[in-house]
């Protein structure tokens, strides 16, 4: 038995000494994370330590194989950051920077890669296993970990600091609407009115920034969809966790080296309508996709849920016109917004505070066409309220008093919300008045 714990200079010299002399047995196949590669480097380092007759006590042998699994067959000096649950994102802007987030706010790391050559290993252990490649012929490259998270790789001569990874943590425990509630993300109220909408099978689309939390709260606004209903998800890195049984995920793939294969988020959505879905989820809609989506919810297939970039419920809208132009028909504008507003029932906007907490901000009725204009009412919209402290942000939820037009549609889905959501003195008096759908 060991007399005690390794002093700091002999633990790290061991270290050192065990990383020289693994990284020359490391071959393609035990490359990256899983369990046969890591039972691997265990054998392997314990085979070392023996013929060294090196003993350790149980907690210098756990930490000595965490680090040297993080250097060999793992991501480098990023590989504590990543096993934090406390982090969401880590970013390696080069050898030198590395940025991780935490609780929403982006701070400097204190760890950092040694070199070029040091990263680019870290990037090979992340894709080698997936059979991809990375280099001058193909410097962009989106991955996902073994559990998860989603990966996007750029190295030069596109990338001027060096090679660059970011990471979206994947979160160990499917966030549920609870616990949105708990963070302070969603009021009770709106929770009880979009989980109405979306068991009444309505359109509803989750607008918000980078970052903002659009896919977390998409996945919660997932769970609402009843058991007995079949659905089709689609994503380009997928990252949904939905809980019922009858779902059929579909993810992206990249071209093969000869540029063949590649399939995109609109080959999916096309190929889902052909599958008997009930319900459609898009991930994110960034291309000329959205017209396939518009379409869908258009023709049917109620109840469809999807993403998109914007900053305001307004904005959406406009980036939806956006996109369906980019489906390559030439359809005049009226007509795209026409297809938005008889398609789209519901806008939920999603915000990162500069605090660094996620807020859903708005609750948008899209209501019609007037002329040429698609016309919206907000039904919740958060005030925040100015502080002393400028890097706090405070604030409330608030129903705006307007009843949706498609309330008639909740209370045949057995949805009687009254000015408990609403807010007081939403009566039948006050019912706006706007175009059923």
């Amino acid at each position: 038995m060991p007399a005690g714990p390794l002093p700091s200079d002999r633990f790290e010299k061991l270290y050192e000494y065990a990383v020289a002399q693994l990284l020359p047995q490391l071959d393609e196949a035990h490359r990256g994370l899983n369990p046969a590669n890591e039972a691997w480097l265990a054998a392997q380092l314990k085979r070392l330590l023996t013929g060294l007759n090196a003993q350790l006590l149980d907690d210098d042998w756990t930490r000595l194989l965490e680090l040297v699994t993080d250097e060999v067959i793992g991501y480098g000096p990023i590989g504590p950051y990543l096993r934090d649950p406390a982090m969401t994102e880590v970013m390696v802007n080069g050898p030198q920077l590395i940025y991780i987030e935490r609780k929403g706010k982006l701070v400097e790391a204190e760890a950092s890669y040694r070199d070029t050559a040091h990263v680019m290993r870290a990037i090979e252990n992340i894709i080698l296993p997936l059979g991809r490649k990375v280099d001058r012929t193909q410097p962009l490259v989106d991955a996902r970990l073994p559990d998860g998270s989603r990966v996007n790789v750029i190295v030069p001569p596109c990338a001027l600091n060096g090679p660059t990874i970011t990471i979206r943590k994947f979160p160990s425990k499917r966030i549920t609407i609870e616990d949105l509630i708990s963070f302070n993300s969603i009021t009770p109220q709106i929770a009880e009115f979009i989980r109405a909408c979306v068991v009444s099978r309505l359109n509803i689309v989750v607008s918000g920034g980078t970052g903002s939390g659009k896919t977390t709260l998409l996945n919660v606004i997932s769970s609402f969809i009843p058991e007995d209903e079949r659905i089709c998800t689609v994503e380009d890195a997928a990252e949904l966790q939905l809980h019922q049984k009858h779902v059929v995920r579909m993810e992206t793939a990249p071209a093969l080296p000869d540029g063949s294969g590649q399939v995109v988020i609109r080959d999916l959505v096309r190929n889902a309508l052909r599958m008997r879905p009930e319900r459609i989820v898009v991930g994110e809609v960034r291309g000329g996709e959205a017209l396939d989506m518009l379409q869908a919810m258009n023709t049917g297939h109620d109840g469809s849920l999807t993403t998109v970039h914007a900053n305001s419920p307004r904005d959406a809208i406009a980036r939806l016109e956006t996109l369906v132009l980019m489906a390559g028909f030439d359809l005049p504008l009226r007509v795209i917004r026409q297809q938005i507003a008889s398609a789209v029932h519901l806008i939920v906007q999603q915000e990162r505070l500069r605090d660094g907490s996620r807020k859903v901000t708005r609750v948008t009725e899209v209501q019609g066409m007037e002329g040429d204009t698609i016309i919206l009412q907000d039904i919740f919209i958060f005030q925040a309220v100015a502080v002393s402290d400028s890097i706090r942000v405070e604030g409330s939820m608030k129903a705006t008093g307007m009843r949706p037009s498609f309330s008639p549609r909740l209370e045949q889905s057995g949805f009687k919300l009254g000015g408990d959501v609403y807010g007081a003195g939403t009566g039948p008096m006050m019912a706006q008045q706007g175009r059923k759908k």
